[in-house]
């Protein structure tokens, strides 16, 4: 997808776009991405499902990934996010906390979090319920709808339902 400055997409199209509410932090050294949505709620530490997106996500993609947890934890870490990066995921955003900062800034993929926090998430919490795939997410002030546009860069995060790459 060609590169799209949110900031122009808001000037053009801002009937048709949602703006993220929620400020994230730039983890990847991809900083600019844009893609086709997919989805994944988790609850406590049941990080199986996202694995599984991470596995089966459209070169492309992006992952936006809701985490629901009793306490904080990371819920990804360089290993995940190589595995996202050589399988040409475009980026995961991730309503939560990232770890191995380092080593997910020498990434080819972005990545956005709220932070960071070092205690990954198969320790944080019991396994008591599975996450979900594909479902409209909610949070900052959005629904992230799988299929719909995300567009990311330095000044923002907008969704739509359209997909502008496609558009001259």
């Amino acid at each position: 997808m060609k590169q799209i400055k949110t900031s122009d997409l808001c000037d053009q199209f801002h009937r048709e776009l949602y703006i993220c509410e929620k400020v994230f932090k730039s983890y990847g050294k991809i900083k600019t991405f844009s893609g086709p949505i997919t989805t994944v709620k988790i609850y406590d530490n049941h990080n199986e499902v996202f694995m599984k997106a991470i596995e089966i996500a459209e070169p492309g993609s992006v992952i936006i990934l809701d985490g629901i947890q009793s306490k904080p934890c990371a819920w990804m870490g360089d290993r995940k996010a190589g595995i996202a990066a050589n399988r040409g995921i475009a980026g995961i955003i991730i309503n939560g906390y990232v770890r191995d900062i380092e080593g997910l800034a020498n990434l080819d993929i972005g990545v956005l979090a709220l932070g960071s926090h070092p205690l990954s998430s198969r320790f944080a919490t019991k396994k008591e319920k599975d996450g979900i795939r594909d479902t409209t997410l909610d949070f900052g002030g959005i629904d992230w709808t799988p299929g719909h546009y995300v567009y990311v860069d330095s000044d923002g995060i907008v969704v739509s339902a359209i997909n502008f790459s496609e558009q001259g």
